[in-house]
């Protein structure tokens, strides 16, 4: 893919350039030919979003990482539709040769079988429980999601197992799952969190263009708090002079539908991310490009992105200051935090490889 000479309506990214990391040849069109080619084929054709169905030898990814709280997660799919243009796993395509820009947001892969993997590793007799995170890299509940219904079965094996598994998303298409939810929250085996950047619905869809509007983020994470799921909401990314205003207002709206907990994320932008995220303020918000850029790199020492453990999570500055500050007397002037949730893991009920119910 190119880059676009025009603005591309319904993607998050603008370009679809391959990753240089690899050593993988650059593509350009000449101007002149893409001129001429319009004008004897026509406009080129909207991008179409498709998927490519993955046979997995194992579902469950382990991480050492110290300064995230889980180590075992579930990725149902690879790339994602939803098209957040900051998306910190946009980098991720790069290992199939492919753009972390459009082709991240077009060029899906789904694993089907993902439930019997996950069947099959919950079944080895080494395997300990604790805590499988989904939606840590890609959306579990993006558009694809409504056709494939792989979250929807590894949330069964998870309940059939009692094994404890937490959900973060951008998409009331979660509540397609709540008989599933409200039985796992009712074993203590769930919490679900939705990520909502701002509050403006034009914004929304030009950060996040096929994620759910926010009202509909915050409506979903009041339903859960109402069936009883515990509920938390990600005030992420927090980009600076463009969706820093919402700061408050994501909160208390969230604390008004019952919301528990809250946490926030500064705008990380590693590899392929920075350059995206650069082009996009181009398009959308030129007049404050060079802004959002310096303080970004001013919470970052100097740099688009932090990769250090601890450091990645935690930037630093005045401009950080300012957000940390105004995060933590909202969320005490709300009741928010007061208690966190505590997944058990003592239920766990190890199942049959083959699925098939035991008799005795």
């Amino acid at each position: 893919m190119v880059k676009p000479s025009v603005k591309i309506s319904g993607r998050g990214a603008q370009s679809g350039a391959v990753p240089q990391r690899f050593g993988l040849a650059a593509r350009e069109a000449d101007d002149d030919w893409l001129d001429a080619r319009e004008g004897i084929d026509g406009p080129e054709p909207r991008l179409r979003t498709q998927v490519i169905e993955e046979r997995a030898r194992t579902i469950i990814s382990f991480n050492q990482s110290p300064d995230i709280p889980f180590d075992r997660s579930i990725n149902a799919y690879r790339g994602c539709e939803h098209g957040c243009v900051y998306c910190y796993a946009r980098p991720s395509h790069a290992w199939h040769d492919l753009s972390p820009g459009l082709d991240f947001e077009t060029r899906l892969f789904a694993k089907p079988d993902a439930a019997r993997l996950l069947r099959e590793t919950l079944a080895k007799p080494g395997y300990k429980p604790a805590p499988i995170a989904m939606g840590t890299n890609t959306d579990p509940y993006q558009p694809i999601e409504g056709r494939y219904r792989i979250t929807r079965q590894v949330l069964e094996v998870c309940l059939e197992a009692r094994h404890p598994v937490t959900i973060t998303t951008k998409s009331a298409r979660v509540l397609r799952d709540l008989d599933l939810l409200i039985e796992l929250a009712r074993l203590n085996l769930t919490a679900v969190a939705l990520s909502v950047t701002s509050l403006d619905p034009r914004l929304s869809g030009l950060l996040e263009p096929r994620a759910s509007a926010p009202v509909k983020r915050l409506d979903a994470l009041g339903k859960l708090a109402v069936a009883g799921v515990p509920t938390h909401v990600s005030v992420a990314p927090v980009i600076p002079a463009i969706t820093d205003e919402f700061i408050e207002a994501i909160l208390e709206a969230a604390a008004q539908r019952g919301v528990q907990t809250a946490s926030w994320i500064m705008l990380r932008l590693p590899h392929e991310v920075a350059p995206l995220v650069r082009e996009w303020l181009g398009v959308h918000f030129p007049d404050r490009a060079g802004k959002v850029m310096a303080i970004v790199q001013s919470v970052r020492e100097g740099r688009d992105n932090d990769p250090g453990f601890f450091t990645r999570m935690k930037p630093q500055g005045v401009w950080a200051d300012v957000f940390r500050t105004r995060f933590r007397l909202a969320c005490k002037r709300l009741g928010l935090n007061r208690e966190q949730s505590v997944l058990d893991c003592g239920q766990f009920v190890r199942p049959s490889a083959d699925g098939q119910m035991r008799l005795f």
